[in-house]
């Protein structure tokens, strides 16, 4: 069973996490100037989304219903925030990916000379930081990822928050019904 003291320093350590998602997403872009520190803090945050999903599947793990073996009551209570983190996740990547290697006509260099059918993809972020290399489809995932990360941190919270609730933490005439409901 999750003890309050426990669920606190949980629950504070996901909203500090997602704090630093929300802090990047906001303000990433003014850090163009500065690709590698840019670089880092992509790869923290995709690590710290990821140390929330492990999170939140430990904290599943630690239910009375899941060990009771009602696991499909839990997927489907929380299938919106499962689908969605992996989503935001693969978005995020890339999205990150997307921004910090750059793929499109406009910035394929041909090497001269010796080997002129090969093409490298350079990021025109990285030669010129001061610039502002916006794709149409950059921009398009751009909209899904930030669309996905205001869903994500929505969900997320509120799961988080749901899971402290101590009805899944021992039997209880809920739990039952739940249940028999999948039982029959």
């Amino acid at each position: 069973m999750l003890q309050t003291s426990n669920y606190s320093l949980v629950l504070f350590l996901q909203f500090l996490l997602l704090f630093y998602d929300l802090f990047i997403n906001s303000f990433s872009e003014l850090l163009r100037t500065a690709p590698a520190v840019q670089l880092v803090l992509f790869i923290i945050q995709d690590i710290a989304i990821l140390f929330n999903i492990i999170i939140i599947f430990l904290m599943f793990f630690n239910t009375f219903v899941f060990q009771a073996g009602l696991v499909n009551l839990l997927f489907h209570k929380f299938k919106g925030t499962i689908l969605l983190s992996a989503a935001y996740l693969a978005l995020s990547i890339s999205f990150h990916v997307w921004v910090m290697v750059g793929t499109g006509r406009d910035n394929l260099v041909v090497i001269p000379a010796s080997r002129p059918s090969v093409r490298l993809a350079q990021n025109l972020r990285w030669r010129d930081s001061s610039r502002f290399v916006w794709t149409e489809g950059l921009q398009t995932l751009f909209v899904f990822q930030r669309l996905a990360a205001v869903l994500y941190c929505y969900f997320y919270k509120r799961t988080a928050v749901h899971l402290g609730d101590p009805l899944f933490y021992q039997d209880s005439l809920w739990l039952r019904k739940e249940f028999a409901h999948f039982r029959g």
